[in-house]
């Protein structure tokens, strides 16, 4: 009798695990056209998307089981915020079209407004970053925008599928205000799953142009990290986004760890006004796939940026650190490197046009 009611607990729980994984939010594998592009690509080899350069997702030396030690006993006493993170809210759908205007929403989800579009990158709006609504939460004080709060959106840029980039629920209530979508190979078989029409899905390789509208290009550059929303790997392409506007060429980076594509890019097509680069959710662990601080200012060194904005922080505890260390040491390289810093509160409305001294808010908050 206890046998029987062991194995039926077993195939309970096997048959609730197999109907959580049917949710349209895990996405959905590309087939036809889509599929034909994948495989004539130079980078799908073997079976999946690879990194320019050799990339383990952990570095030499590491294993999964220390990983999985120092998540559960070695993660900073600061790894999230004792109070809530500064912020501004405002009206994003009666901004002053004349203005070039960028706002950030913590982590990589960030607004522009340039040039009369409005372009809106990797949303992650729902409060969490995870497939689980009650884990990966928002840190308070940095979740104040919510989809509702979008105006109409030119462009829907997706630098890959990790969901802390592609927010399931964020791009659903979107959807009715999305005009475009930018991203890069594959990750269009989600958003058409999800209800997106495929005639406005534009998709690129490393290295493509996508022509947009009125002066806008989109080039599809590469990154060194790593993509899947399941246990099943690099079946999407991950990068970052050269945005050529009529007055502005701005570096959208996704993930990435440090690499020679940093320089290369910078070659042919630099110099930025503006390089927008992640800095957060590092450890040596997993340093192949993920930038050091000090490294992100070196990139945008190499990429030949007027200006750098980090993000990929202060908005979800992903990785050891304490929250605030990526900003911090960020901030102290780039004194060092002489690079301009761009680090606005979440919400906060930046003039692209203007060269603003901005407060190092990080500075006003209790370290306890």
């Amino acid at each position: 009798m206890f046998l029987y009611i062991l194995l039926s607990i077993l195939l309970l729980l096997i048959a609730a695990v197999y109907l959580f994984f049917q949710h349209p939010k895990f996405g959905k594998k590309a087939k036809g056209q889509r599929l034909q592009h994948i495989l004539a690509s130079p980078h799908y080899r073997d079976n999946e998307f690879q990194n320019q350069s050799y990339t383990p997702n952990l570095s030499e030396g590491a294993t999964m089981f220390k990983v999985f030690v120092k998540f559960f006993f070695g993660r900073d006493k600061r790894n999230k915020p004792s109070q809530p993170i500064p912020s501004q809210k405002h009206d994003l759908k009666n901004l002053d079209p004349n203005q070039n205007l960028l706002v950030w929403f913590g982590h990589s989800s960030y607004f522009i407004q340039i040039d009369g579009k409005t372009i809106l990158i990797d949303p992650v709006l729902s409060g969490y970053a995870s497939p689980i609504a009650a884990t990966t939460r928002a840190f308070k004080g940095s979740d104040i925008y919510k989809a509702e709060d979008m105006p109409e959106i030119d462009y829907l840029f997706i630098s890959h599928d990790h969901w802390d980039h592609l927010d399931y629920d964020t791009v659903i209530k979107l959807k009715p205000k999305v005009k475009n979508v930018v991203t890069s190979l594959d990750n269009g078989a989600h958003l058409e799953y999800w209800g997106y029409n495929a005639a406005i899905i534009q998709e690129g390789d490393w290295n493509d142009v996508l022509n947009l509208k009125d002066g806008f290009t989109a080039t599809v550059v590469p990154g060194r990290h790593f993509s899947g929303r399941t246990f099943i790997r690099n079946k999407y392409l991950w990068g970052g986004f050269v945005l050529q506007t009529p007055t502005h060429k701005l570096f959208l980076g996704g993930d990435s760890g440090y690499d020679t594509h940093f320089k290369t890019i910078g070659e042919q097509h630099g110099p930025f006004d503006l390089a927008l680069l992640e800095c957060g959710q590092y450890n040596e662990y997993w340093h192949h796939i993920h930038m050091m601080p000090e490294e992100v200012v070196t990139a945008a060194q190499e990429l030949r940026t007027k200006k750098l904005m980090p993000v990929h922080f202060a908005k979800f505890a992903l990785a050891l650190h304490a929250w605030d260390e990526p900003i911090i040491r960020v901030s102290a390289e780039a004194e060092k490197q002489g690079m301009p810093l761009i680090t606005p509160l979440i919400g906060q409305l930046v003039n692209l046009e203007q060269d603003i001294i901005f407060e190092k808010w990080w500075e006003t908050m209790e370290r306890g």
